[in-house]
């Protein structure tokens, strides 16, 4: 045998293994490829952007979409399938503004019936002393949703030492900023404020600019209860807020939107022409609203800030009782009287201020002097008017949010997005079922900045937060009587991938993260 001939042999049996290595190789990658978790298939995706809907399947490995598009499953390996054929696909909600303790409930149930994966806690001025800290326990808890923050301004006030300083000094507003600067830098998505509580009623605008530029530089957002809610008052509230934007060049929002004693559409006209001027002029602002006529908070909104620290409130009863008696009937019957304040704390719980001053046989501006006081109590207000805040919700810059948690007397933390679907979108027919899931969604996340964490949408690459439901079964169950009941009609809840309600019941997974701006 030549050597041709034994060189030709050899390059044939080369060029043979070659063939079987790419073969192999290529057996080997496409196996991996087509290992999925999940497979959702035959329903309709509204993908949270505001679209249209339009019928395709999802596919999910390791918490995300990798996926979307028509699937055939006995082309690919998956663990486990969705049928959501006649049902509806959509990224899980997001709530901008939420209360709660995710190290000692982290299941939040009322969340998660309701179809929210995603809330944001350090609301109205007030954060953990030590987010760092804050934030690593929560990851050990394993919530069942996903936790971001902001970072209170009032928390960052008392941590600074300027506590109820109305004047601080250079030094100090040089203080609060590098708090806020490290807190952000900790991952807080921005900066909240509670000028209506104590302490942030004291600040003022160089202030509340001072604190906020850190927020600007790190395209963070200013979330702020504004100074008032009041109708007399709520035009120049919201102008300091957009004066604090514009001033540090930060994004804003106007917590939990509403117009107390106003009444009807035009009003909300104004406000909302007055955030729209804003947004021409460069200043981003958007807001947030819950789908309720009463608000809820401590019986504290009612009384005068001089029967509140840092004035003695012993010492101003005993001086000025007559005085506070008179202001207190005053802004109670404002408030559409003693019937139209709702307890929510024991051992009042339930009943209003009209039935338990019924029950004492006393004047009810005495049983706010006498038994209640300024820090006695929380309460439902039954304040706000109907077609007015219809108006403000339907509005392409204003989301959904519940302002609520697990345990408040409120049910606005137990049905608000259920409510949205039930009555704006079935009922009232004031939104598509597209616009209300942007609401949810796609805004929120833009808002924040989550869709850079790509979370908010259904989309190639983003988290599988995922919910699956039929529109015409979504029921909120709570109301002011029963404000613990569970939201109905979410039965399939996915978080980073995790199936953590199925067929209405919960699963014990707990899928959340905590998120890092």
């Amino acid at each position: 045998m030549d050597k041709t001939h034994i060189s030709n042999m050899l390059f044939k049996k080369l060029t043979k293994l070659i063939i079987l290595i790419i073969l192999v190789s290529s057996c080997t990658i496409k196996q991996q490829d087509d290992n999925y978790d999940y497979l959702i298939y035959g329903g309709t995706i509204i993908d949270g952007s505001g679209k249209n809907g339009f019928d395709s399947d999802i596919l999910i490995l390791d918490g995300k979409i990798v996926k979307i598009g028509k699937i055939n499953p006995d082309e690919i390996d998956v663990i486990h399938t969705m049928d959501a054929s006649g049902m509806i696909v959509t990224p899980g909600f997001i709530d901008s503004h939420t209360h709660g303790d995710p190290i000692a409930t982290p299941e939040f149930k009322n969340f998660i019936a309701m179809g929210v994966t995603t809330i944001v806690l350090g609301q109205d001025g007030v954060s953990p002393a030590n987010i760092s800290e804050w934030m690593t326990d929560v990851e050990e808890a394993k919530p069942s949703l996903n936790v971001a923050t902001l970072v209170g301004h009032g928390s960052i006030r008392d941590q600074s030492g300027v506590k109820i300083n109305p004047n601080p000094d250079p030094s100090s507003l040089n203080e609060m900023a590098w708090l806020v600067e490290e807190a952000m830098d900790l991952g807080c998505f921005g900066l909240s404020t509670g000028l209506e509580y104590q302490p942030g009623s004291f600040s003022n605008l160089d202030e509340l600019v001072a604190i906020a530029i850190p927020v600007a530089k790190r395209k963070g957002i200013i979330h702020s209860h504004v100074r008032s809610e009041d109708n007399n008052k709520i035009s120049e509230s919201i102008a300091e807020l957009l004066q604090q934007g514009k001033g540090s060049g930060s994004a804003v929002q106007v917590s939990h939107m509403k117009i107390v004693y106003g009444k009807g559409r035009e009003q909300a006209e104004q406000i909302l022409q007055q955030m729209e001027k804003a947004r021409k002029s460069g200043t981003r602002v958007t807001g947030d609203i819950y789908p309720y006529t009463a608000s809820y908070t401590g019986i504290g909104i009612v009384f005068p800030s001089w029967a509140k620290p840092p004035n003695d409130y012993k010492e101003v009863v005993k001086q000025k009782r007559e005085e506070l008696a008179e202001y207190l009937r005053e802004r109670i019957t404002l408030r559409n009287g003693p019937e139209a304040t709702l307890f929510g704390t024991q051992p009042w719980a339930g009943k209003t201020l009209a039935q338990v001053a019924l029950e004492m046989n006393k004047p009810f501006e005495d049983v706010l002097i006498d038994d209640i006081g300024p820090n006695g109590a929380s309460a439902a207000y039954f304040v706000m008017d109907q077609e007015l805040q219809d108006r403000l919700l339907i509005d392409p810059y204003v989301m959904i949010s519940t302002d609520g948690s697990p345990t408040m007397q409120h049910p606005r933390g137990y049905g608000s997005f259920a409510k949205v679907i039930r009555y704006y979108v079935r009922e009232k027919q004031a939104l598509s079922l597209e616009q209300a899931i942007h609401k949810m969604t796609g805004l929120p996340a833009r808002t924040l900045g989550l869709t850079k964490q790509k979370r908010g949408l259904i989309k190639t690459g983003f988290a599988a937060d995922i919910l699956v439901f039929d529109p015409e079964k979504v029921q909120d169950k709570a109301d002011y009587e029963n404000p613990h009941l569970l939201s109905e009609g979410f039965d399939f809840v996915m978080v980073n991938g995790s199936v953590v309600r199925k067929t209405g019941e919960f699963t014990g997974k707990r899928g959340g993260q905590m998120l890092r701006k």
